[in-house]
């Protein structure tokens, strides 16, 4: 039987869930985690844990810092913060120049509040944010405290803005995304995401999930 924790490289659909489900399916194993979400429009590596001795070991994963690379569309709001949601178009002065977005990047590196977006899963009043939210429901999301270790300018034409960001557990880089848009004053929301590390698993060690299972094959002939 297989186990440990191994680097997934997850492609932009399914959800961190489907590929649980799925390596039960390749290994038989029920007992399986991963440590920290992507979203369905999201890519990038999942780490995940496989057995019961490693599953318990996973928080230690969940805590470590985390790289991603972030396209940002500006000039629009999202309501999902992301590409998924209805848009809005906002009206500004100027286009910013790349040294105005350097400068207001800047801002938020360090221990910041940030307040998650309201298609999220945390809990509001018992129930997931995101469920309310599709019924139309008014949500209050409370701002917490999170850390933003780095954030580099890769690429700026507007109005899609490139950025590569490290950050501490718990970040939300959808509402990285959509506060970076409104300290702007242009509005933005996040194109496309993906994670390139979690800890030292990175995503030249990653592997897919087909990749998984011809290993996990070859591993019981």
């Amino acid at each position: 039987m297989i186990s440990g924790i191994f680097a997934i490289y997850k492609d932009k659909g399914p959800t961190s869930f489907g590929v649980i489900s799925e390596l039960r399916k390749i290994t038989g194993v029920r007992t399986i985690g991963h440590a920290g979400t992507l979203d369905p429009l999201a890519s990038g590596v999942l780490v995940v844990a496989i057995g019961k001795e490693f599953t318990r070991k996973i928080s230690e994963i969940v805590n470590a810092e985390k790289e991603y690379v972030a396209d940002i569309k500006l000039g629009y709001e999202s309501a999902t913060d992301d590409e998924e949601g209805d848009k809005k178009q906002f009206t500004f002065d100027h286009k910013p120049t790349i040294d105005q977005i350097q400068n207001t990047t800047e801002k938020f590196v360090g221990r910041i509040m940030q307040t998650p977006p309201i298609y999220s899963a945390i809990k509001v009043g018992g129930k997931r944010a995101y469920k309310s939210a599709r019924k139309g429901l008014v949500i209050e999301m409370k701002p917490r405290e999170i850390e933003i270790k780095e954030i580099k300018i890769l690429d700026y034409n507007w109005p899609n803005l490139k950025i590569d960001v490290t950050t501490g557990k718990g970040v939300y880089v959808r509402a990285l995304a959509r506060d970076i848009g409104r300290a702007l004053g242009t509005g933005g929301y996040l194109a496309d995401l993906e994670r390139t590390r979690v800890g030292e698993f990175i995503k030249a060690n990653s592997v897919t999930i087909e990749e998984f299972r011809r290993k996990f094959l070859r591993s019981k002939t």
